[in-house]
């Protein structure tokens, strides 16, 4: 994330309207776990789609 700084307040201008979908986002995708898993698991994927079993892991589901 160049450019970010997390102590910054106009870091987070986006996130003032943001909804609980918005704000688990923002934690998930700074999670070290998730973004290896997320790596290996478009690594090792034929399509680029993400699998039934990476959701179910981290509880995301995507809308169409």
């Amino acid at each position: 994330m160049p450019g970010f700084d997390w102590r910054s307040p106009d870091s987070y201008t986006s996130l003032q309207d943001a909804d609980t979908t918005d704000i688990a986002w923002e934690c998930l995708r700074r999670n070290a776990d998730y973004r290896r898993d997320y790596d290996a698991m478009i690594a090792s994927s034929p399509d680029g789609e993400v699998t039934t079993e990476f959701r179910r892991r981290w509880g995301i589901c995507f809308r169409p």
